[in-house]
């Protein structure tokens, strides 16, 4: 496995309940300020192998982008479950609900 591909899955596994993270933001915490289509590439394909926390990462809005309308109803719920309140439909506060992973690297 490369080491980006690690350093992202321990990032999203490292997400509290209740907090999200950006593709950008987690692309960047493992390494690559520009490989946020490859984290959703590995959410993706490795979200159930390594049991993720799919449903905590948004986009750089705080939307959620789940093409699927079954899926984006699924990852709210479990969103709202943990205690994140929307403020639109499909959008969170990220200023609000952002997990800020240095303090998980600094462990």
């Amino acid at each position: 496995m490369q080491p980006f591909t690690l350093n992202v899955i321990k990032i999203i596994q490292s997400i509290p309940r209740g907090k999200v993270m950006t593709y950008g933001q987690i692309a960047k915490a493992a390494g690559s300020n520009r490989a946020a289509r490859q984290v959703v590439r590995i959410l993706h394909s490795m979200s159930e192998k390594y049991q993720l926390p799919w449903h905590r990462v948004v986009n750089a809005s705080g939307k959620l982008t789940i093409p699927t309308e079954e899926g984006k109803v699924l990852q709210k719920q479990l969103l709202q479950n943990e205690g994140i309140v929307f403020e639109k439909d499909d959008q969170l506060s990220l200023k609000r609900y952002m997990y800020d992973p240095i303090e998980f690297w600094e462990e």
